[in-house]
């Protein structure tokens, strides 16, 4: 009896000192982050850094949420998400209207739109696009770069026909000419036509033509003013997490894809595959520093769009983005 008293005592004891070493367990910090859009290799580092638990390892319990009517940068200047998702072209007019948001790092170190059309269109190069339509989303900032694409390269463009968008199945668009041409993104939509759905489209890429219009940033990942401020910590604890999903998915292309498809099971895993394999390489220029973004890009671009009347001539650029969250050396 006197035994079994002793390992009874011996047992609470042991119980109550793991309790309190529980208790003393910091809990993790509730943070949400806005996707721009639906799951996509965009979001590759988020998801595998999700699911390999470098959230968690940082102290943060993660909830990811698909974009609603709301965008992800309104909710984060209304204090009801941390991080966002989401693009320069987004993100200056939001601050124009008083969005306290800020860039916190690229996802992509450089523009991958793209013009697709079919082969047998002959769109070679963006004086081509005279006298054929471009199916439109209707945005200003669209147009802007059509002309000047279009005239930087001799073309005319008040020959470009600009035809409203029925939808975004590109695939309908093109093969039943709804138009000739259209604003992608190679990782997705240009594998999607290309690799998934068999057509021979060709592309015209943006990058190619840095002397006509700028590179930018798209997507990126923004937060608020507020919690640069007010909790510096939590953002480099999410961007260190993040980052490390990023390198990641670099480094593993594969695991990324399967990151995404384990969230998202609906998503064709052949177009995954693809895509996470193709944006590898691209998502930054030094493997060893994800997310860094340049002076001259953010300056360039908004330049652009001051040039345009799309941006105040005021515009604070300096005060747009910011790379001190990210992860030192």
């Amino acid at each position: 009896m006197r035994t079994r008293l002793l390992a009874a005592a011996a047992s609470l004891s042991l119980l109550t000192a793991c309790t309190a070493v529980a208790a003393d367990e910091p809990a993790l910090r509730p943070v949400s982050v806005i996707l721009d859009w639906t799951p996509n290799t965009n979001h590759s580092g988020l998801y595998l850094a999700q699911a390999r638990g470098y959230f968690a390892d940082a102290g943060i319990d993660l909830t990811i949420v698909e974009p609603g009517d709301t965008s992800g940068l309104q909710l984060l200047a209304a204090g009801k998400a941390d991080f966002a998702f989401s693009v320069a072209e987004g993100l200056v007019p939001a601050r124009e209207q008083g969005a306290e948001v800020v860039s916190v790092a690229t996802v992509i170190q450089h523009n991958t739109s793209s013009l697709i059309s079919l082969t047998e269109t002959g769109l070679e190069r963006p004086r081509d696009l005279a006298g054929h339509s471009y199916g439109s989303y209707g945005s200003e900032l669209e147009e802007a770069l059509i002309r000047t694409l279009v005239e930087c390269d001799g073309g005319d463009p008040d020959a470009v026909e600009l035809t409203p968008l029925s939808s975004d199945d590109f695939r309908i668009g093109l093969t039943e000419h709804q138009f000739d041409t259209a604003w992608v993104f190679d990782a997705w939509d240009t594998i999607r036509l290309g690799q998934i759905d068999g057509l021979d489209v060709s592309t015209i890429p943006f990058i190619d033509y840095t002397d006509c219009i700028p590179d930018w940033y798209t997507p990126l990942v923004a937060t608020s003013q507020q919690h640069l401020d007010d909790d510096p910590e939590l953002v480099r604890d999410f961007l260190a997490a993040l980052t490390h999903g990023y390198e990641d998915a670099i480094a593993e292309p594969q695991a990324a894809a399967d990151a995404i498809h384990e969230a998202a099971p609906e998503i064709d895993a052949e177009l995954l595959t693809l895509s996470a394999q193709w944006l590898a390489p691209r998502y930054t220029d030094d493997p060893e520093h994800w997310g860094v973004q340049e002076a001259s890009v953010w300056d360039d671009f908004v330049g652009f769009l001051q040039d345009n009347d799309l941006a105040d001539a005021g515009f604070d650029t300096d005060a747009a983005w910011t790379d001190d969250y990210l992860p030192v050396d």
